[in-house]
């Protein structure tokens, strides 16, 4: 039964990825400018030129015919080629070189916003109406109400600028360099959305810790770290879980400005350069790249819930 739900999850996915794409090939279609002025670039726009740049891509081709050819391309694992960005180079290979940057700095936000949102979100629910939980709840609004981009910028400017603790740009070699030029741009986005988590943390121990299964277990003597563990956590845990998948979705979409700012060539700088040059095969590369992420990434947040909680999957077994 679970295989048949994971079959038609992905058989859901990818019909939204078609949907995805063919929106995004209509909002290319209707932009101003034209890929035929990005592939002329400086060159004389010479009627032969035009006629063979016109018949290299079939930019003269109605616009379901052109979506047609790339769909029918995209289903033999064919992204085209860029335009622009890496002039005549297999979109694939592109988005190969620049995916990892991204991913590596989503990873490297995930596991700062795990150290800090959860020991503070379980604290601020553990002491809930204290001092702490007022302090928490407040950092963690703050944190929440503070533009990305407007972050990086300050942090930018006084740890990298002022004080010279870490670098202002570039992407480094090696492990301990890669660390060190990530570690700004991942602090950025764990600031924001660690914010999301102890606010989510807090309220799941809050109903956890007013449930009756708790209440049982401190009148059985049981130690308060045992109780905390085995029953609070435990139950917390699933709408904490839920909301990591959100987070790291909101972490992977915001490292379109992170990146811009920190002048990392990751895959949101590939896909804004995409954009401004009007360069439809790497702009529908990226997107399929960025809706299938998201879309396994919900996939796999459902399997930890059904691995969670016993209720989930006997609704799965109904539903299929």
């Amino acid at each position: 039964m679970i295989g048949v739900y994971i079959l038609r999850r992905l058989a859901a996915g990818v019909v939204l990825l078609v949907t995805l794409s063919f929106l995004v090939f209509c909002l290319l279609n209707l932009s101003p400018g034209t890929p035929l002025q990005a592939l002329l670039g400086t060159r004389e726009a010479s009627p032969e030129l035009i006629a063979s740049l016109n018949a290299q891509y079939h930019l003269n081709d109605p616009f379901l015919v052109q979506y047609g050819r790339w769909l029918a391309d995209v289903c033999t694992l064919d992204l085209g080629q860029s335009i622009t960005v890496q002039s005549e180079a297999p979109v694939g290979h592109v988005l190969a070189e620049r995916v990892g940057l991204t991913l590596q700095l989503g990873g490297y936000a995930m596991v700062l916003i795990l150290l800090v949102g959860l020991p503070l979100g379980m604290l601020a629910g553990i002491r809930r109406g204290r001092r702490a939980d007022r302090a928490i709840s407040t950092g963690a609004t703050l944190a929440i109400s503070a533009p990305a981009f407007v972050l990086a910028i300050v942090l930018l400017y006084v740890f990298g600028v002022a004080l010279k603790w870490f670098p202002v740009y570039g992407t480094g070699t090696g492990f301990v360099e890669r660390v060190a030029h990530l570690t700004l741009p991942a602090a950025t986005l764990a600031t924001v959305l660690s914010g999301i988590l102890v606010r989510q943390t807090r309220a799941a121990m809050l109903t956890a810790m007013s449930q009756d299964y708790v209440t049982f277990a401190r009148l059985r003597g049981l130690s308060p770290l045992r109780v905390l563990v085995r029953y609070a956590l435990r139950n917390a845990a699933l709408p904490v879980v839920t909301s990591l998948g959100l987070i790291l979705i909101a972490a992977l979409s915001s490292t379109v400005f992170i990146e811009r700012v920190f002048s990392l060539p990751g895959l949101g700088t590939l896909l804004l350069s995409a954009v401004t040059d009007n360069d439809v095969p790497l702009v529908q590369g990226s997107v399929l790249v960025l809706g299938a992420a998201v879309i396994l990434i919900n996939l796999t947040v459902d399997l930890f819930t059904l691995a969670l909680d016993p209720r989930t999957r006997f609704a799965v077994k109904d539903g299929a």
